[in-house]
């Protein structure tokens, strides 16, 4: 297990940030590998926080020829050990909307069955 932390901070215009970090001792500068779909991604930059000691910041613009109808998950790897640092994924298109909007369907029925249970419940019971 890697003794590295991958932090996400935020996602913004494309872009998935976070801050590595790193325990003290650890002399070499960290490597880490973007895959998504078993290959490496390029295009994600790593550099020393110069106000704060062993952490990183981390930055990799989502390339658009990966934004692609269905999920993407995108890892993150320690390139020395092999460990998983962290993941994202990506959900797009018409299928995800489908399946989006029938999940919440589904919860809204739920949501209703359980308001009429309660509201039997207290005129049961006299609302105590």
């Amino acid at each position: 297990m890697s003794d590295l932390t991958l932090v996400k901070t935020r996602l913004r215009a494309g872009v998935w940030e976070g801050e590595l970090h790193v325990p003290p001792g650890h002399e070499a500068q960290p490597d880490i590998e973007v895959s998504c779909l078993d290959q490496q991604v390029p295009g994600h930059e790593l550099r020393a926080d110069p106000d704060r000691a062993g952490v990183w910041l981390f930055r990799f613009a989502i390339p658009s020829g990966l934004v692609s109808d269905g999920v993407q998950t995108f890892l993150f790897t320690d390139r020395a050990t092999g460990d998983r640092l962290g993941s994202f994924s990506l959900i797009a298109g018409e299928a995800a909307a489908d399946d989006l909007l029938a999940e919440m369907a589904l919860l809204r029925q739920e949501l209703d069955l359980l308001k009429r249970a309660f509201r039997r419940h207290c005129v049961e019971t006299g609302g105590t």
